[in-house]
């Protein structure tokens, strides 16, 4: 059993990690986003499989988010069955998502893989059209033909030099990745009637071990006793990427103004190809960067960063008179 004492400490650290966080809201979301966008770099570096990245960086990721979990339920009292189901549910989607990015990054590098993946934006707000009758805004309506026109570029079918193994096929599997984490958003939001941020995700992270590690056996490609550095990265992936991110964007969002959130939300793509860049030498082609600049724009203005940030501006000027 534990001592009294140190149940104690580790309270108070959580309480002092949170406090930290939320007293920097800016500086805790572009943390927690450029902590995410390490994601690919990371998963590159330990040259894992994609399954065997996924289970690791669950493993590592769920302790974490196991503690905030069971935290939260003092406020909230324990999760429903049908959280249960939903939250696990979420995860098998998740899984898919997770393994089938790491597979984009193989054919395409960290940097593209992560601007295809973020189409997500659109495609759950027509899935959550057709599914639940949510029509989406008629600005998503116009954003769609940009990104689209974006995620072909970035495939490579345009002039010459594309980087990447097999740029074509990642933007296919990256779309796939899209779908999967759209279905992830979609069951994960309904999970949980009282909008609590940890449990629900907890189940889905163990929910997506699970998967993967069956997925992996499945291909023939998982491995559960990595070598050093790779287990490091994996660590590291897990640590970052599936906790510490995700800890720091639910603490600091909620203290944050809406055009700042939509602005932090694109940090992560365009860090990731800087990232990319940076760490893995990875060198997209003219025409794959002005994808890249009609994704993120496109998804800009399907969030509503663009409008937000006028409508900021806007204000700004009025004061200013």
């Amino acid at each position: 059993m534990a001592h009294p004492g140190t149940m104690g400490s580790a309270r108070a650290a959580r309480v002092t990690l949170f406090a930290a966080l939320a007293a920097r809201p800016r500086l805790a979301a572009v943390a927690g986003a450029l902590a995410i966008a390490m994601s690919g770099v990371l998963y590159r570096w330990s040259g894992a499989s994609p399954s065997t990245a996924v289970v690791f960086r669950c493993l590592y990721g769920l302790p974490i988010l196991a503690l905030l979990a069971v935290s939260e339920s003092r406020t909230y009292g324990r999760m429903t069955r049908r959280t249960w189901a939903l939250s696990a549910l979420a995860g098998v989607f998740f899984a898919c998502d997770l393994t089938t990015f790491h597979m984009t990054v193989d054919f395409m590098g960290a940097g593209l893989a992560t601007v295809t993946s973020t189409v997500q934006v659109v495609i759950v707000a027509f899935a959550a059209w057709a599914l639940f009758g949510e029509r989406p805004r008629r600005v998503v309506l116009v954003a769609l033909p940009v990104i689209m026109i974006g995620v072909v570029l970035i495939s490579g079918v345009v002039g010459k030099g594309a980087f990447g193994a097999n740029p074509q096929l990642g933007v296919a599997i990256g779309l796939f990745t899209a779908t999967a984490y759209s279905g992830y958003l979609l069951v994960i939001r309904r999970a949980s009637p009282d909008h609590r941020p940890a449990g629900p995700v907890a189940i889905a992270t163990a929910s997506t071990c699970v998967t993967a590690a069956v997925i992996g056996l499945a291909l023939g490609n998982l491995n559960l006793m990595p070598s050093l550095p790779a287990h490091l990265y994996l660590a590291a992936l897990g640590v970052l990427a599936q906790s510490f991110g995700y800890v720091a964007i639910q603490a600091s969002l909620p203290k944050l103004p809406a055009v700042i959130t939509s602005v932090l939300l694109l940090v992560q793509p365009v860090a990731s190809v800087a990232l990319g860049g940076v760490l893995l030498g990875e060198a997209p082609s003219f025409w794959q960067l002005a994808g890249v600049v009609l994704v993120i724009g496109g998804i800009a203005l399907a969030t509503g960063a663009v409008a937000r940030l006028m409508s900021a501006r806007g204000l700004a000027v009025r004061r200013a008179s």
